[in-house]
Parts: structure tokens; sequence; C-alpha cells
């Protein structure tokens, strides 16, 4: 079974959607997108800086709609059909919904575009953020967040934990961290997955209301706790859910053990989830599909 994983923000890079432009097709792709999405998602993933499309506004549907080209471009090539289940990690999880058909492309584009302003809406309130923790004892890095104020917001696995919170916290967790770990700032606006996202759960919720969901069309798993979930309209409930809750990537990355993983591709903007899959699955192979080159390797890996 190949999994296919969509990522989450912070994996845009500057000028990432570049090279997809001489796809056939993709520049007319992302005009349909930008529209459904209202930002020029050509102009933010070609020319736009690092700190522009870091805004959470801008980079959560630019991530989605890069995700999704990728996945027509596996459809040209006849390869998506043999993908066995997908999964996304945060904002990814729209990727995946649109995928799987619980919901079409567009729907999704204006779903994440209420995410993303909910969210930096929310984030604007208050001075917060997120910072990796790698290495340590899960529990006991946990526990350690806890004690300094944060919260564990993604269980990424492969030996990576990601807490937020108030940025004076996070600064004090950093100057004194738990043994045996090693501490990055993450450049996030806010606490993403906490309780400090309440308010940007509230409007998703009233969103994703008037949205008729269709059942997947594949295996879907959700952030929630790596469980599947074979109906559409729940599905669309986690999401809204997952604002204020945190990433369960690590039971996810169990979950595609279980279900009997042959290999795990990662949709572009490509590379954080094949690095937590090497880590978390170890052996299992993988393919980050950053431009329309990695495709070809994409499909072989499907074929075998």
């Amino acid at each position: 079974m190949i999994i296919l994983a969509c990522p989450g923000q912070g994996s845009q890079t500057p000028g990432f959607l570049t090279p997809w432009l001489d796809v056939d097709g993709v520049r007319e792709l992302l005009a349909g997108f930008s529209d459904a999405a209202g930002i020029d998602i050509v102009a933010h993933g070609t020319t736009s800086d690092a700190d522009t499309i870091r805004d959470t506004a801008i980079a959560q549907p630019l991530i989605v709609a890069a995700g999704l080209v990728t996945a027509h471009a596996l459809a040209a090539r006849g390869a998506l059909a043999g993908v066995g289940g997908i999964a996304g990690h945060s904002v990814g999880e729209f990727t995946a919904a649109a995928v799987a058909g619980v919901v079409d492309d567009v729907t999704a584009l204006r779903l994440v575009r209420t995410r993303a302003d909910a969210m930096a809406g929310a984030a604007s309130t208050e001075k917060t953020g997120m910072s990796a923790v790698l290495g340590g004892e899960p529990a006991a890095v946990v526990a350690a967040a806890e004690a300094a104020g944060l919260s564990a917001a993604n269980y990424n696995g492969g030996g990576q934990i990601v807490v937020a919170g108030r940025a004076e916290d996070l600064a004090s967790f950093s100057a004194a961290p738990p043994a045996g770990t090693r501490v990055i700032a993450l450049q996030v606006a806010g606490a993403f997955h906490t309780r400090f996202m309440e308010d940007a759960r509230a409007e998703l919720a009233s969103a994703v209301s008037g949205v008729t969901a269709n059942s997947p069309t594949l295996p879907l798993w959700t952030n929630n706790d790596g469980s599947r979930v074979e109906d559409g309209s729940r599905f669309l409930d986690l999401l809204v859910t997952q604002v204020a809750a945190p990433v369960r990537w690590d039971a996810c990355m169990t979950a595609f053990a279980d279900a009997g993983a042959t290999g795990l591709i990662e949709v572009a903007p490509a590379g954080a989830l094949t690095g937590l899959a090497r880590r978390g699955l170890k052996g299992l192979p993988t393919v980050a599909i950053k431009t329309p080159d990695d495709l070809q390797a994409a499909v072989d890996l499907i074929a075998a």
C-alpha cells in the first residue's frame, strides 16, 4: 500500500511553484485555485519572498494548492489510482480531503482560506508561537512543556514534538530545555492547535456547516488520533476540531504501518513528512515530490 502524505504549514519556500508552471495545464489550474482562495497563488508561489509566504493567510492556501497540483499531475500519469491511502498533516488534511473526494478542489480552497484568515486573526490577539523539541522521552517533554505553561501541539513522531504557547513561556522553556533535547523556534505566527485557536475553530465550524461531504474514495486517516475515517461529514467535523487540538502525526504513521504501507509519497511542497517517515517508519521507501522532476520516481514507486 502506497500512502500519499500532504504536508502542513512551514513546508513552503520562496519560488517553489516556479518549475510547476512548465507542466501542461498547471497555470490554468492555479488560476482557478487563486479565484477560489481569493489570493494570487501563482505570484505567491513564484515571486513572493519568505516573509510574505510565511503569513498564515497566504501560506495555508498556497500549500493546499501545491498539493492538489501534485495530485492532478499524478492522475494525469495514471498513477493516482495506484495510491492505497492518504493523510495530511494539519492544513494538509484539506489537501487530503479533496484528493479523497470528500470535497472538491474549489471547496477545499475556500474552506482553507477561511481557516487561514481565522487562525491569523486568532494569532494576532496575543504574542504566541511554536517550537520543535527534538529528542528526549515524549512523556517527559510534554510534562516539561506543561510545567512551563505550554501545550504539545504536534506529536510528529520520529523523536519530534512541537510545543506552543505564549512567547515568554517559549523563551523560558528554550533557555532550560528538558535533558537530552534540542529546541528550535518555528517561524509561524501563533500557537496553532492549542486553546489560543478556539475563536478560529468557531469561524471554520460556521463555514463547514454549509458544506455537503462525500464518503472518501480511498482510505483516509485523521490527525485526531490516527484512525481511519470513512464518513466524509465526520472528517469535516474533525478538520474543525483540529484547529485547536494537537496533531497526532505519530499516530497516523503507526496506522500506516499497521495497514501494511509499502511506501510513502509526499506531495509538494515536500520534504518534512518524508523526513519524519525516515525516522518514524525506518526502512519504508519514500519519495518527496518537490518539483515535476520527482514525479517519475513517485510513479515508479507506485508501480512497484
